[in-house]
Order: C-alpha cells, then sequence, then structure tokens
C-alpha cells in the first residue's frame, strides 16, 4: 500500500472513531437516546425523585425549557434509578414532558452522587460538566446561568 493511501485510511478511521461517541440508552419511552441527537448542544441534566417537592415544582420550568431552548437538551434522571415502566409511569405522574434517561451518565460524566435534591448540570456542547445547580430552579435562573457559561 502507497503510503498516500495508507495515510488517508488512518485519517478516514480516525474520524470514524472521533464520530462514535457512546450513545446515552434510552429513555423513558423506550426510545434511543444517541449521541449524535445530543451533539453540539448544550445539556440539562436534572436528578429528580418522586417524593422530592421541589423537584415537582421546577418541572414545569424545565419542561419550558425543553420546549423553547434551541441548542438545549433538557435530560432527567431518576435519582432512585427507576427503569423501564416504573420510570414511564413516574415522568407521567410528575408531568414530565422531557426525556428522561434510563441510565445514569454521572459515570460519563464524571458527576458526584448528590446527597440532595434536586440538582442539575450544565453540559457545554463540547461534553464538559460547566455547572452544579442546587436546589429548585426556575427557566429564568437557568437561562441567566447559560447566558453567562457561554459568554465565557
Amino acid at each position: 500500500m502507497t503510503k498516500p493511501i495508507a495515510s488517508l485510511l488512518l485519517l478516514l478511521s480516525c474520524l470514524f472513531l472521533s464520530a462514535c461517541e457512546k450513545d446515552w440508552g434510552i429513555d423513558q419511552h423506550g426510545r434511543e437516546v444517541t449521541a449524535a441527537q445530543l451533539q453540539g448542544q448544550w445539556l440539562l441534566i436534572n436528578y429528580w425523585a418522586e417524593w422530592c417537592g421541589p423537584c415537582r415544582t421546577e418541572i414545569p420550568e424545565l419542561n419550558a425549557l425543553a420546549e423553547t431552548e434551541q441548542g438545549l437538551a433538557v435530560l432527567g434522571v431518576n435519582f432512585d434509578e427507576l427503569r423501564g415502566e416504573e420510570l414511564a409511569q413516574a415522568a407521567k405522574a410528575l408531568g414530565i414532558d422531557f426525556r428522561v434517561l434510563s441510565d445514569d451518565p454521572a459515570e460519563r460524566l464524571q458527576l458526584p452522587r448528590s446527597e440532595v435534591l434536586p440538582v442539575t448540570y450544565l453540559v457545554d456542547d463540547q461534553g464538559k460538566v460547566r455547572e452544579r445547580l442546587v436546589g429548585e430552579q426556575t427557566a429564568a435562573g437557568i437561562l441567566v446561568h447559560l447566558a453567562r457559561l457561554k459568554g465565557e
């Protein structure tokens, strides 16, 4: 094999492998959450539980962000690690319209286990955790944090 062809094959292999980021698992509806769907977006990752009063209060705020903010993917994670039908029922009971991950992304993003709920993480479009927000959040407050982080 000639050197230019070998170099081209190596380059294509590297590009292919870099584009093959690991997917995020399935959501509460059993649909795959792929890396391609989230690529280039900021992520808001919110940990919630059915028994958490402030979690219940902030869900409409997060629903509004998920519906209106372009370039922001709102993802929920159930603190109690519910899966399958239990996760779907809990999300429906709380009125969650955004996607809820069945698999906790804590290891992937190197997040510590939180001692309090709710907790929300803002992850930039390069996959770097930029901020940890503890306690009940509002859409307006999150937008202020995002504007500041994007301006840094």
